[in-house]
């Protein structure tokens, strides 16, 4: 700020909070400022005056550019440009929760629970639930606008965000758990999550399903080679199946990604034989989906080609979409909608009506 305040945002169970650093080094919290937001970034801090402009969201409310101006009394907030999901009412959309639960170890795991909402949430029953685990894997999932979560949320679903040991936002000693652990917290700490929902009585114990994208889509697959049985199905999206051939091709900004993972190779060959799900996948007895953009130069086509390959030719139940023209997600409205139509047709068979 002008007169040399640092003003950042600190997370707390995927919450954040806007804070204000003086220059003597205290620190405040400007809770009163940032007002039902719960995810803050991008601050940046005018040269004159006391405002901040970022861009702010929350569970509920899409990311969009506000000012927080300081200097009056109450404070004030401008919104400078909207996203186009506001025109969606509040009242009928899931509200995450924080929530932690003992993981295998006795260690505490921590994560966002949107339970479902609108006309097919009911009060006092277990839902199917999604264990959806997020990218990186060094990421974090935060209180911001998770269209997907609400996606399957307002449809009846309860979602589980794992936090899992080795994400960011619960402190470093937290994040380096994931360091030669990569395909054993993430796989453990969300299975245990899933348990936890289903003893507080909030998820159906025979409709628990496990989704996810990129490093997201290698806990699937290593979740379903582990866990047979555990979860109703499993819905890969452009997920890992082969850490050799991961070092190997992907771009070059990950590049050397895997050796804090994993290891370096060739010295944790066996390693990376242990954690990948190519090698494994006679284990995977339970329905899957997998999801390919066709020129994904981040995670090749080639791993879900191998994993698709395997299910085939034992006849397991799967369903396999690969999406023309697109990379490591999807840009094309065509493609968004065709996806999501896909997605709810597999869990009305294999979840809802099985």
């Amino acid at each position: 700020g002008a007169d040399g305040t640092i003003y950042t945002s600190r997370a707390t169970a995927g919450f954040d909070t806007l804070v204000a650093i003086e220059p003597g080094g205290s620190m405040r919290e400007l809770r009163d400022v940032q007002g039902r937001h719960t995810s803050i970034s991008h601050l940046v801090a005018a040269p004159i005056g006391h405002q901040v402009a970022c861009i702010a969201g929350s569970g509920t409310i899409p990311s969009r550019v506000v000012v927080f101006d300081l200097d009056h009394a109450g404070y004030r907030t401008a919104i400078r440009r909207r996203s186009g999901g506001e025109n969606v009412p509040e009242s009928g959309l899931s509200h995450p929760q924080p929530i932690s639960w003992e993981s295998f170890d006795g260690k505490q795991a921590h994560g966002l629970y949107y339970p479902p909402a609108g006309p097919f949430a009911h009060a006092g029953e277990r839902a199917p639930t999604i264990v959806y685990i997020h990218g990186g894997p060094t990421s974090q999932v935060t209180a911001v606008w998770q269209a997907q979560a609400q996606f399957f949320a307002t449809r009846g679903y309860g979602v589980l965000l794992p936090n899992y040991r080795g994400s960011t936002g619960y402190g470093r000693e937290y994040m380096l758990k994931l360091r030669g652990n990569w395909g054993v917290y993430d796989v453990h700490d969300a299975r245990t999550g899933a348990e936890h929902l289903v003893k507080e009585g909030l998820a159906r114990r025979d409709g628990i399903v496990i989704m996810g994208g990129s490093a997201g889509g290698y806990t699937v697959l290593q979740s379903l080679v582990e866990l047979p049985g555990f979860y109703r199905a499993g819905l890969s999206l452009f997920g890992v199946a082969n850490m050799f051939t991961l070092a190997a091709d992907t771009h070059k900004f990950e590049a050397r990604y895997l050796d804090s993972m994993l290891g370096p190779l060739p010295e944790s060959s066996e390693l990376y034989r242990e954690r990948s799900p190519i090698f494994h996948a006679d284990k995977i007895t339970d329905p899957v989906a997998v999801f390919q953009g066709e020129i994904d130069r981040v995670v090749p086509r080639e791993q879900s080609d191998s994993i698709v390959a395997s299910l085939r030719s034992r006849g397991i139940p799967h369903v396999y979409h690969v999406y023309e023209g697109e990379g490591h997600g999807w840009r094309k409205a065509e493609t968004i909608e065709a996806f999501y139509g896909h997605v709810l047709d597999f869990l009305k068979q294999y979840v809802v009506f099985a």
